[in-house]
C-alpha cells in the first residue's frame, strides 16, 4: 500500500544569530517551548563545569587533550577557543538526531555559523535577528542589566561588527515584536520542514502514484 505515512523526515539544523541584545535567547526559548520536535544543541567544553550543571544537559565536559584528539578526528561540526577554554558541537549527536527526524537548534555566531556550513550545509537553516533600530538596540542593552558604559559601547561597536554578516543568512527577521518574531521564524521552520530533499520516501511514493512502481 502507499501510504504517506511512510515518508519520513530528514530533520534539519537551524541556526539563530544575532547581536547581544536583539532579541535572539528570547526567541529561542520560545521555539523550545513552542516545538517538540526541535532541540537545543550540546556543545562539548573544555571548561569546568558549574554548580547545577549536568553532563549531556547542559554540556559535554571533556579533557583538553580529548578535546583537542576530536579536533583531529574531525568529530565537531564547528569549534572555538574563548578565554583558554574550548567549545564545540559534536556531530554524532546531531547526526542522530537529524535522521531520526529532530531539529536540532544552534547558538553560534557568523564565525560558528561559517563552519556549520561548510560541514553540513544542506542540513543547515541559518536566520539573522536585527534589532529593529540601534537606539532601540542601545536601549534593551542598557535596560537588561548595570552593565559600566564602557561594557555598553564595546557591545554596539561589536554588533555593528556582527551585523555586517547579515548576507550570509538565508533569512532574515527584524525583531519588532518578540510574538510576531517567533511566528515569523516558526514560517520557516515549517516551509524548510517541508522541502523534497528532507522528506525521505517521497521520490518512491510518487513513482507509485504515477504507476511506475508498487
Amino acid at each position: 500500500m502507499n501510504d504517506p505515512q511512510n515518508i519520513k523526515r530528514r530533520g534539519l539544523m537551524l541556526v539563530l544569530s544575532s547581536p547581544s541584545g536583539a532579541g535572539k535567547s528570547t526567541i529561542s526559548r520560545e521555539l523550545l517551548d513552542r516545538e517538540p520536535e526541535l532541540t537545543m544543541s550540546v556543545s562539548a567544553t573544555t571548561r569546568p563545569p558549574r554548580p547545577g550543571e549536568e553532563e549531556g544537559k547542559d554540556y559535554y565536559f571533556l579533557e583538553k587533550d580529548k578535546f583537542h584528539e576530536m579536533v583531529e578526528d574531525g568529530e565537531f561540526l564547528e569549534h572555538a577557543t574563548v578565554f583558554d577554554n574550548s567549545y564545540g558541537t559534536p556531530r554524532g549527536p546531531v547526526n542522530a538526531a537529524l535522521e531520526s527526524g529532530k531539529d536540532v537548534l544552534f547558538d553560534v555566531d557568523w564565525q560558528g555559523t561559517q563552519q556549520l556550513a561548510g560541514k553540513a550545509r544542506s542540513d543547515l537553516v541559518t536566520i539573522f535577528i536585527l534589532p529593529p533600530s540601534q537606539d532601540e538596540l542601545e536601549r534593551r542593552l542598557r535596560t537588561r542589566a548595570q552593565d559600566p558604559e564602557e561594557v555598553i559601547l564595546k557591545r554596539m561597536s561589536k554588533a555593528a561588527s556582527e551585523m555586517s554578516h547579515y548576507d550570509e543568512y538565508d533569512y532574515i527577521v527584524v525583531n519588532v515584536d518578540v510574538e510576531e518574531s517567533v511566528r515569523e521564524v516558526q514560517a520557516i521552520l515549517t516551509a524548510e520542514r517541508l522541502r523534497k530533499v528532507r522528506r525521505e520516501g517521497l521520490y518512491d511514493f510518487v513513482r507509485v502514484l504515477c504507476g511506475k512502481g508498487e
